[in-house]
């Protein structure tokens, strides 16, 4: 096996202080996008955890939606109680400290308020970005719950 990127490094040891074990996979393909990597890892878009960050007022959140699913702004609004408008490129790696498209669900300079998608915990395992757009990892809802100390909600958009 190849030495993992500082990137995906810190994601280890993020798992690793939360008592989690979980092996970090390096794919050829990108998994830049829930398609990519659901195709890359031979799974479904249902079981790709997408990080997205978005500015609550002034402050960033974390959400983690189903690769399926599409995230109802005005969802994560209600919850926030706060504007919520998506980060740039440069917003999301100042506070988390990855590049679109390898954002993991932890691993941060310091904490996000992070909201998860209901619709994640139907599955018995789930895969996440890793620190780059070419490293994942696997994990359960529950650990993926207990790893970010998410809060669980309905965030997903209702087709029209």
């Amino acid at each position: 096996m190849t030495q993992l990127p500082p990137a995906s490094r810190r994601v280890s040891a993020a798992l690793h202080h939360a008592g989690l074990s979980a092996e970090i996979r390096e794919f050829d393909a990108s998994t830049r996008t829930a398609q990519d990597a659901a195709s890359a890892i031979g799974t479904t878009v249902g079981q790709i955890v997408k990080s997205l960050v978005f500015l609550a007022g002034d402050r960033p959140v974390l959400a983690l939606v189903s690769g399926s699913n599409q995230l109802d702004t005005p969802k994560l609004q209600a919850i926030t109680g706060r504007a919520v408008n998506k980060a740039d490129a440069t917003l999301v790696r100042e506070a988390t400290g990855y590049a679109i498209g390898g954002v993991p669900p932890a691993g941060f300079p310091s904490p996000i308020d992070t909201y998860i998608d209901q619709d994640l915990l139907q599955h018995e395992e789930l895969w996440a970005a890793a620190g780059t757009p070419h490293h994942v990892f696997r994990i359960t809802p529950p650990d993926l719950v207990r790893l970010t100390a998410g809060t669980v909600a309905n965030l997903r958009r209702d087709p029209p």
